[in-house]
This record gives structure tokens, C-alpha cells and sequence, in this order.
């Protein structure tokens, strides 16, 4: 850890303005990337006019944003209105600051890292700040003085309580078996060759692939994967903003800087949680199987940031194929997710690592085993049953409100007469 806290100013002002650049045009690039992914899953072609194909259509949409009229509606409360975005935007840049890009190398003479800094609880730390970044969606629900903002944000404050819980409960399984919170540290560790052990016998055999924690802990990384969606509020899970029920959400008050301030932040976020799911999970900036055998590939650490950035981007795809290909959860479809599947999968897997740390692979295969089990036995629902239209329609059977289905006829209210024909036109009685 000391390496990290002797870097001279100088160096440590080279790696703040860099990973701030980087990070800008990451950005960027994403917005360009996601849309020409999104076209080919579609058959569209995506942004082709602008720049060399398309190029320079992100680029023109950041110059429009912030170039536009910004103000502020009637009656809001234009301090915590301007603080929102600002407050969101900081957190989104801040937690990049101990996830690393590479490793030791040597910088005009001066022996350091490709990584702005390091903690013993760097991995905690960059959770704080993502928490951190919420309030600035919900304090701009609350400030803009707009039914549909404020909605969205008190979706946000509930989707993130009860997916940054299962996150949590899914990275306790890497601090189990590395015995560290400091992201160096932890992907430093899966550059050891992966060790299988027959239980019970202790017999051990080296498969030469490195050790990642993705293979030894596949039931974290998948919980990880599901909760990094919801807690960056993309598709499936964007209820916080969904333009079919809250026209933009929280950020429906929001235009020009500001609200590129709101796009700066989802796209940074999706690459942090993608960039944690790496470090944590993938690798970091090792190469992997059989690059790692090559000793120039090996042993450079300057090719570590273009090996991370490649993963990070790979992971980063999963949020454009999710997108293109999945329609919206309910409301309460998100909630049973979170709070019945994945937090007490996540326990139930905290406690068998716990229990024998030395067979994750195994009890990972017992794992999906029971859950295989549990899932055969539950009651799959009247989805395939055939419906009786004649029966009385219960638009709460389910515990949420649901329109009738073709054929089937709203029941009669108490005090209403319907009018003959197909158009349900009260006679003038009152209920």
C-alpha cells in the first residue's frame, strides 16, 4: 500500500487528468458503440452520417446539450435543483479513483502503479460513493416540483435499497476468499493458476488457467451481474426513468448541462460496474488463458490498461444486448427479484463458502443443483391454463391490476347500468 501514498504531485496531477479524459471519451465512444450494437441486433444501421461511421454523432449530441437553453421550472428549489446533477456527476468520477487499470511500471524514473490510489477498503469505498451518487436522483425528483420526477425517484431510492443489498451480499464471497478489500490486491491474487480439489481426499491438480474469481465464485458473479443493471437503472430495470409511465423520470425537469450531467453519469456508471465486475471477478488487467503463457504478454504492464479496457467493454455490451432485447419489468417483478431470489440466494451462498472456502467450484455445482430442484417444484402459475371467459373477471386476482383479456367482460358495478352494444356508456345513474 505504500506505493500508493508516495507518488510525487506531479504524477498524481498526470493521473487525475488522465483518468478524467479518459473517462470523457470513454463516454463518448459508448454512446456511438451502444447504438450501432443496438442497430445491428435490429437491422438498422445506427449513426452513420456524421464523422467516419458515425463518429461524430455522440459528439454532436454532447455539443447540442450543452450549447441548449437551461432553466429552471416554476416553484422548484433551485439550489438543491442545481446540486443534484452536480452531486450525481462527482460520485460517477470519484469511484474510479481505486480501480486499476495495470500494474507496477516505471514513470520518469518513479516506481508506481496504473491506478490512482488504493485502500484496505477500496471496494467498500467504491460502493459508498455509488450510494452517494442516488441522492442526487432522488434530491432531483424532490427539488423539480413534478408528480412524474418525484416518482422516479422514489423508485430510484427503493430499487437501489434493495439492490445494492443482494451486491453487497454478492461480494462478501471475494472478500471470503481473498482475504482483502483492496482491489490491487485482489487481482493481484487471480494471477495464481487454479487449483481443483477432490473432496475429502485432498488431492489437489493444477489446470493451469488463472484462478479467477468468476470460475471459483460463478454464483457471485452472476448476482453481481443482475444487481449492476439495477443499480445503474438500465433496461430492463430503467423503471426510475421509463418513458412509458413517467415520460423521463426524475429527469423530466432537466435540460442542457444539467441534463448531459445525467447522461455523463448513466454511462460512467455502466462502465464502473462494469470495471468492478472485471477487477473483481475477470481478472482485472490480466490477460487471459493462454495470453498469460506468453511471456511479452505476461510480463508487460503496460498492456494491462488495453487488456482491461477490452474486458470492460465486453461487459459493457452485456447492458446494449440486455436493452435490445428485453422488455421492461414490472414494478413489482423488480421488487420480488431483489428482495426474494437474489438476497436470499446470496445468503444461502455466504453461508456455504463460509463453511468450506476450499470447494466453491463444488458447492457452486450444489447450488444451481438446488435451485434447479426448488424452481421444478413451484407452482408455474394459470398461464397455460385455458382461460374461462365466462367466469367473473378479477382484474387484482394476481395482486397487481390487470386489463381483461380479449373475450373476457369486466364485471357489472353496483349502481350502474351499461348501455346495450359494444361501448360501455353509463345511462346517467349515479353509483
Amino acid at each position: 500500500m505504500d506505493i500508493f501514498f508516495s507518488d510525487p504531485w506531479w504524477l498524481i496531477l498526470i493521473k487525475v487528468v488522465l483518468l478524467f479524459v479518459v473517462l470523457l471519451v470513454w463516454t463518448i465512444f459508448n454512446v456511438w458503440y451502444e447504438r450501432r450494437l443496438v442497430g445491428k441486433m435490429q437491422h438498422r444501421l445506427g449513426p452513420i452520417m456524421n464523422g467516419p461511421l458515425g463518429l461524430g454523432q455522440a459528439l454532436a449530441d454532447g455539443s447540442k446539450a450543452l450549447l441548449k437553453e437551461d432553466f429552471s421550472p416554476t416553484k422548484t428549489d433551485k439550489w438543491v435543483f442545481n446540486l443534484a446533477p452536480v452531486l450525481t456527476g462527482v460520485a460517477a468520477f470519484t469511484t474510479w479513483t481505486v480501480l486499476p487499470f495495470g500494474g507496477e511500471v516505471e514513470i520518469f524514473g518513479v516506481t508506481t502503479r496504473l491506478q490512482l490510489t488504493d485502500l484496505p477498503v477500496a471496494v467498500l469505498f467504491v460502493i459508498a460513493i455509488a450510494s452517494i451518487g442516488i441522492y442526487g436522483i432522488v434530491l432531483a425528483g424532490w427539488a423539480s416540483n413534478n408528480t412524474y420526477a418525484f416518482l422516479g425517484s422514489i423508485r430510484s431510492s427503493a430499487q437501489m435499497i434493495s439492490y445494492e443489498v443482494a451486491m453487497g451480499l454478492s461480494i462478501v464471497g471475494v472478500f471470503v476468499l481473498t482475504g482483502t478489500m483492496s482491489t490491487a490486491s485482489i487481482v493481484e491474487q487471480q494471477a495464481e493458476t487454479l487449483q481443483f480439489q477432490i473432496p475429502f481426499t485432498g488431492t489437489e491438480f493444477d489446470l493451469g488457467i488463472p484462478g479467477w474469481h468468476g470460475l471459483l465464485l460463478l454464483p457471485s458473479m452472476i448476482i453481481y451481474g443482475i444487481t449492476m443493471v439495477g443499480e445503474t437503472n438500465r433496461a430492463p430495470f430503467d423503471l426510475p426513468e421509463c418513458e412509458s409511465e413517467l415520460v423521463a423520470g426524475y429527469m423530466t425537469e432537466y435540460s442542457g448541462f444539467r441534463y448531459a450531467l445525467y447522461f455523463l453519469a448513466e454511462y460512467i456508471n455502466m462502465v464502473t460496474v462494469s470495471a468492478v465486475a472485471v477487477t473483481l471477478f475477470l481478472g482485472g488487467y490480466l490477460p487471459p488463458w493462454p495470453l498469460n503463457l506468453i511471456p511479452f504478454i505476461a510480463d508487460n504492464a503496460w498492456l494491462g490498461p488495453i487488456i482491461f479496457v477490452i474486458k470492460v467493454q465486453l461487459v459493457f455490451s452485456i447492458f446494449v444486448w440486455l436493452r435490445g432485447t428485453l422488455p421492461r419489468f414490472r414494478y413489482d417483478q423488480l421488487m420480488d427479484l431483489g428482495w426474494k431470489k437474489l438476497i436470499p440466494i446470496s445468503l444461502l451462498w455466504i453461508v456455504m463458502i463460509a463453511i468450506a472456502p476450499g470447494y466453491t467450484l463444488p458447492l457452486a455445482i450444489l447450488l444451481l443443483a438446488i435451485l434447479i430442484a426448488v424452481s421444478g417444484t413451484t407452482d408455474k402459475g394459470t398461464d397455460d391454463e385455458e382461460i374461462d371467459f365466462d367466469a367473473p373477471f378479477d382484474a387484482f386476482a394476481g395482486g397487481y391490476p390487470v386489463p381483461p383479456r380479449p373475450g373476457q367482460q369486466l364485471p357489472e358495478m353496483a349502481g350502474v347500468v351499461r348501455a346495450s352494444g359494444t361501448d360501455d356508456v353509463h345511462d346517467g345513474e349515479e353509483i
